[in-house]
């Protein structure tokens, strides 16, 4: 069973920069395929922001995270990443790590894309 620890989470000014880390243990890392970060602001639905595919590396973002955000993952320690820059306070949310063995070959996705999830890390961003 996949367990997953996001760290990294934090309140900070408009235009801050955070980097959220998620920590990987259980199945070998390199059995999750696709890797991806999810937010859910107070009353709203969780929503996509950021996946990273294993084999090809090739990276999708919302497109409110382009050009600010970056994913990556680390496999040589277990661990996935999102760096996040100029910080809005429509960011603000709880950010939750997600993984998936699946192979996934499309730009947007939905929290059903994965099974198995972190416990969420609080962003809060003032004005």
């Amino acid at each position: 069973q996949v367990q997953l620890v996001e760290s990294g989470g934090g309140l900070v000014q408009f235009g801050a920069s955070l980097r959220l880390s998620c920590a990987v243990s259980g199945p070998p890392f390199n059995t999750l395929n696709t890797m991806g970060w999810f937010r859910q602001a107070p009353g709203k639905e969780r929503e996509f922001v950021a996946t990273i595919g294993r084999i090809t590396g090739r990276t999708y973002y919302t497109e409110s995270a382009k050009g600010r955000f970056t994913i990556s993952r680390d496999n040589a320690e277990n661990k996935l990443y999102l760096q996040m820059n100029n910080l809005k306070p429509e960011d603000t949310g709880v950010y939750y790590c997600a993984a998936s063995v699946r192979v996934y070959v499309k730009t947007y996705y939905k929290p059903e894309d994965f099974n198995s999830w972190g416990q969420g890390t609080q962003v809060t961003v003032s004005p």
